[in-house]
C-alpha cells in the first residue's frame, strides 16, 4: 500500500527520488521504504552529508517508515571512535534519529566472509597475487579491454586454501587479494575483475585485532544493504559507475532482498571545497582551527558557528535533488539561516568599534532604565530593560569629523537619536596626539525621553549604544567565506589554499555589549542591531569571557562586493 509523505504539500511536485520511490510503491516492487545514510568514520561531515542526510532521513519520515544510520568501518588506519561520536552528534543535532537502527558495516563481517567464499565456490572469486600497480595496469583503458590476471582460472579448493589463510593471518600485507571473476572486457572498467578483499593487519576500533582482512566498500555496501532491508540505496553521481557492481553482487549471491540504488547530484557550493581529503590537509597544515572551525562548512563548523538545524535543513529543502551537477552560491547558505534568524533571533545592543561618549549635561551618576524590543515584529518576545548613564559607547563608524551630505549618523553639530533613550547633539571631538578621535562630548535633549522630540522636528538618524558603566566587555570574532574566488580547488596550476581569505577571520577585543548578555548561553543566538547575527562561541566562551562569532551579516555583503544585484 502506497504512503503520501505527511509533511510535503499536496500540490508540492515529487522530485526525481520520490516519483521512483512512488512508482516502486504502486507497482508493488517494495511494500514499504526502509533508507540508510552510511558514513565512513574517517572524517567529520560537511554541508554535502547534510543535503544525503536531510534526504535519507526525510523521506523516512515522510513515509512514516525508518532510516538506518550504518557506519561503513571497513578501513581501521583511517577510522577512529572520536569520527564515529562526532558523526552521531551531527545527525542527532540536524534534529533526525534512527531509533534502535544503529548498525555498523563491521557487524557483518563474518557474513561477508561467508559470501566472499559463496562466491569462490560459485566460480565467481579468486585470490590474485599480482601487486595492486600491476591490477592498475592490466586493468586496460576505455578503449582497450583488460587483460586476464595468470591468476584468474586458480582451482576453486586452492582458491578457498588461499582465502582463508589470508583470513589466519599467514599471508603478509600485500601479498595478495580477493578479486571477483566478472569481465576483463568490460565496457565499464570498475566490472573488470575488482578488489573484494585486501589483507590489513590494523587495528579495528570495534573488532580490535580479530581481522587482519578486510572487504572493499562495493563488495560491503550492497551486502550490508541488503542485510538490513534497505529498498533505496541513495547515493550521489559519483557511484552511478559503481551500480552495476552493486547489481552484480546481489544477482550472483540470488539475494533474497535487492535494494535499487539511485544516484543524484552531489551538493557543490562556492566559495569552499567539499573534498574530505582536502579539508584535513587544511586541518592538518593548522590552517583552519580545527574541524569544527566556524568558517568551515563541516556540520560541527556551522553549529559552532551558529547555525540552527532548522536553516540548514531549509537550504537542502531549498536546493532540491537533481539528476545534473550544478554550483549553489553561498548566498543561498546564509540566507537560509538569515531567514531564520530573523524571525527568532531577540535583538539586543553591540558596539563592536567603540567610540567613548560623555554626555556632558546628563547628572554624573544616574541611571535610567529604558525598555526595549527584544523583536519590534513579534511583541510576544516581549521587551527588557538597557540601563543608561551619562558615559556610553557608540560605534566609531557612527561618527565621522567631517560627514558627507548623506551620512545621517553623528558629526560635529549633528543631531541623532540613540535608540530607545535620548536624542543627542555631538558639541566637541577630542583627539590624541596622533589626531585620532578618541572621545566625544554630546549634550541630550531631556525632553526627548525614548527617542521622540518634543517639539515634532525630523531627525533621521539613529545609532545604537551601550552604557560604558555597566558594558560587558567581550570578544568578537567576524567569521567571512574561507576563500576568496568561486572554484578554489578548479585551478589546476595553483594549489587551492593560495585563495585562502586573509580576512575569514577579523577577531575584535575590548567590544561593548548590554548587560543582557552577560548570562548568555551557547545555544542563544542575536540579533546585535545593524551588525548581524552572532552567538556565544561554543568552545572557548567561558564566565567571565565573553567570546561571540558573528553568525552571518544582516545582509549579503558579498553581492555589493562582486558586483552583482
Amino acid at each position: 500500500m502506497t504512503s503520501t509523505p505527511s509533511d510535503a504539500p499536496d500540490n508540492k511536485p515529487l522530485d526525481f527520488i520520490r516519483a521512483i520511490i512512488e512508482e516502486d510503491l504502486q507497482s508493488g516492487r517494495y511494500e514499504r521504504v526502509v533508507t540508510r545514510f552510511p558514513p565512513e568514520p574517517n572524517g567529520f561531515l560537511h554541508i554535502g552529508h547534510a543535503k544525503s542526510i536531510c534526504l535519507n532521513f526525510g523521506i523516512a519520515r515522510e513515509y512514516h517508515s525508518v532510516c538506518h544510520l550504518r557506519f561503513d568501518d571497513t578501513n581501521p588506519s583511517k577510522e577512529s571512535v572520536e569520527y564515529v561520536e562526532a558523526i552521531t552528534e551531527d545527525v542527532r543535532w540536524l534534529g533526525f534519529d534512527w531509533g534502535e537502527h544503529l548498525y555498523y558495516a563491521s557487524d557483518y563481517f563474518d557474513r561477508l566472509y561467508d559470501f566472499a567464499v559463496q562466491l569462490i565456490r560459485m566460480g565467481k572469486a579468486y585470490v590474485c597475487h599480482l601487486s595492486a600497480d600491476q591490477i592498475r595496469e592490466q586493468r586496460g583503458t576505455l578503449t582497450e579491454p583488460g587483460r586476464e590476471s595468470p591468476y584468474r582460472d586458480r582451482p576453486v579448493e586452492e582458491n578457498l586454501r588461499l582465502f582463508e589463510q589470508m583470513k589466519n593471518g599467514e599471508l603478509a600485507d600485500g601479498t595478495c587479494v580477493l578479486r571477483a571473476r566478472i569481465d576483463m572486457a568490460s565496457p565499464n572498467i570498475l566490472m573488470r575483475d575488482p578488489v573484494l578483499y585486501r589483507i590489513l593487519r590494523t587495528t579495528h576500533h570495534r573488532t580490535a585485532d580479530r581481522w587482519c582482512i578486510y572487504p572493499m566498500y562495493d563488495f560491503t555496501h550492497c551486502l550490508s544493504d541488503m542485510i538490513e532491508g534497505i529498498t533505496h540505496s541513495l547515493c550521489t553521481l559519483e557511484f552511478e559507475n559503481n551500480r552495476p557492481l552493486y547489481d552484480w553482487v546481489l544477482d550472483t549471491l540470488d539475494t533474497p532482498c535487492h535494494p535499487r540504488q539511485i544516484e543524484f547530484a552531489r551538493l557543490n557550493i562556492n566559495y569552499t571545497v567539499m573534498s574530505k581529503r582536502k579539508l584535513l590537509r587544511l586541518v592538518n597544515e593548522n590552517r583552519v582551527d580545527g574541524w569544527d572551525d566556524p568558517r568551515m562548512l563541516t556540520i560541527s563548523g556551522l553549529r559552532r558557528r551558529g547555525y540552527t538545524p532548522a536553516s540548514i535543513r531549509r537550504f537542502c529543502d531549498l536546493i532540491g535533488v537533481g539528476r545534473r551537477e550544478s554550483w549553489i552560491d553561498m548566498g543561498v547558505l546564509e540566507n537560509a539561516v538569515r531567514e531564520d534568524l530573523n524571525e527568532s533571533a531577540p535583538r539586543v545592543m553591540g558596539v563592536l568599534r567603540p567610540l567613548k561618549v560623555v554626555i556632558t549635561n546628563y547628572p554624573e551618576g544616574q541611571t535610567e532604565q529604558f525598555e526595549a524590543l527584544n523583536h519590534p515584529q513579534k511583541p510576544e518576545m516581549g521587551t527588557r530593560t538597557v540601563p543608561f548613564s551619562r558615559e556610553i559607547f557608540i560605534e566609531a563608524d557612527d561618527f565621522m569629523e567631517d560627514p558627507p551630505k548623506k551620512f545621517h549618523r553623528l558629526g560635529p553639530g549633528r543631531e541623532v537619536r540613540l535608540r530607545y533613550a535620548y536624542l543627542v547633539t555631538c558639541d566637541k571631538v577630542i583627539k590624541n596626539d596622533r589626531g585620532e578621535v578618541t572621545e566625544l562630548h554630546c549634550t541630550h535633549d531631556p525632553a526627548s525621553r525614548g527617542g521622540s522630540a518634543p517639539d515634532g522636528r525630523k531627525v533621521k538618524g539613529t545609532i545604537h549604544w551601550v552604557s560604558a558603566r555597566h558594558a560587558v566587555e567581550a570578544e568578537v570574532r567576524l567569521y567571512d567565506r574561507l576563500f576568496t574566488v568561486d572554484h578554489p580547488d578548479m585551478d589546476r596550476e595553483k594549489d587551492f589554499k593560495e585563495f585562502l581569505n586573509p580576512d575569514s577571520l577579523v577577531v575584535l577585543s575590548g567590544c561593548k555589549l548590554e548587560p543582557s548578555l552577560a548570562t548568555a548561553r551557547p545555544e542563544d543566538r542575536f540579533q546585535f542591531e545593524r551588525q548581524g547575527y552572532f552567538c556565544p562561541d561554543t568552545r572557548d566562551a567561558r564566565p567571565g569571557r565573553p567570546v561571540f562569532n558573528r553568525i552571518v551579516t544582516l545582509r549579503d555583503t558579498w553581492k555589493k562586493i562582486s558586483g552583482q544585484t
